[in-house]
Parts: C-alpha cells; structure tokens; sequence
C-alpha cells in the first residue's frame, strides 16, 4: 500500500488559528512559526510503518510540520532514498534493506521502535540511524527527532565534502611530488625548477598544477 499526502494549507486548519477557542477556555494567540520549524516544510519524508493507531498519528504530525508524506506499507526490499527522510519500523533485517554504506547515508534515517520487544541496541547500532522515535508519539517528539535527524544528515555529508577534498588533495600532492622526482631525473633540474616547469605548463594549458603533474606521471607509466 502506497499513498502519498502532501499538507500545504495546514495553516488554514481551524484548531490553533488565532482567536480560536481552547480547551481550558482561553483562546490561541498567533504565533508566526520559528525559521527552525520552517526549514521542515516541503521536506519529503517516507513513512515506512504499519497504518495503526500510532502510525496514523505519526503521519498526521508530520503534516503539521508541512512536510511531504508518502506513506508505504510493508517494508520494500531496500529503502527509498529520494527522500530528505525516511521513518521506518525497526525490523530485525533493516541493515539489509539499506540501500547505502555505512557512513554515506543516502536520507536522514529515523527508526521507529514500537516498544513491544526489548530493544535491541546492536541492531540499532548497525542501522546507523540519524534518530529514534518511540511510541507513543507527540508533536513534540516527531519535530525534535526530524530536526535533529536531518541536522545530523547534512553534518555528516559536508563532513563527507571536506574528507572528498582532503583526498584529492593529498592525491594532487602525491603526484606532484612523483612528477617533480621525475622532471628532476629525466631534465637533471633541480626541484625548485621542477615545480617552476610544472606551473608553467599549467598556466599555458590553463589547467591546474594536479592536472599537469597526473598527465606526465600517467605518461612515465606509459611509457615505462
């Protein structure tokens, strides 16, 4: 079963309007939402639960926050990942299902326990979830575990970017200084106009010093 909901005029509902009657008699006041609970609208989440009681109310509460839901029941066999989040129940075989390596997830993964077996910390730990949710769940509980579950997933992929450049940087580096040991050997130049001949060549070809240096270490194995 698959459906997809999508709540862009949450803010029309009646209940919590301005003016509105309360329970206690008073009446709610407006309140212009905070740029924290902006940054959840339009988020497309996928809500991998059962249609009971709790996952009817974890749906609805996700469409409070504004965001795109798309519900699917049973768990498929691997995980959607063109979604900005993904809540699904804590099963004994989700690692499986996840269609990413660990540390490179593809969505800010929340896992549901229901809380109707012990829980199983190992099995959590190899889903390396962004987030836990348990039921029962409240408004507050669903905002603060998706905020902070995707806080964690955006951290996590620019520390990815960094760690990506980092490599490459090295890399450029290494064959630099293979190309320069090369250049000092072939030309019988020293290192100092090793490095000036690899600029000089980069600024000529309009490419970057790495380029260079790659170019003439791949020609050396060629070559050799």
């Amino acid at each position: 079963m698959q459906e997809t909901v999508d709540m862009r005029n949450i803010g029309r509902d009646k209940i919590g309007q301005a003016g509105a009657p309360r329970r206690d008699g008073g009446v709610f006041t407006q309140s212009s939402p905070s740029s924290a609970t902006k940054s959840l609208w339009d988020l497309k989440v996928a809500v991998i639960v059962d249609r009971d009681d709790d996952g009817e109310r974890l749906v609805r509460e996700l469409q409070r926050l504004r965001c795109q839901v798309h519900h699917e029941w049973p768990i498929p066999p691997q995980i959607p990942v063109h979604y900005d989040a993904v809540f699904c129940t804590l099963s004994a075989d989700l690692p499986q299902r996840l269609p990413w390596i660990p540390g490179e997830p593809g969505a800010a993964l929340v896992v549901i326990d229901r809380g109707d077996t012990p829980l199983d910390l190992k099995l959590l730990h190899n889903c390396a979830a962004h987030g836990v949710l348990h039921y029962p769940t409240t408004t507050r509980s669903v905002q603060a575990v998706l905020s902070l579950a995707r806080s964690h997933f955006l951290y996590e992929r620019r520390l990815r970017g960094r760690i990506d450049k980092l490599d490459e940087s090295l890399r450029t580096m290494r064959s630099v200084e293979r190309a320069k040991s090369l250049l000092m050997r072939v030309k019988n130049i020293t290192e100092e106009e090793a490095y000036n001949y690899l600029r000089r060549q980069a600024m000529e070809r309009r490419v970057t010093i790495g380029a260079v240096a790659s170019a003439i270490v791949d020609s050396y194995d060629l070559l050799s």
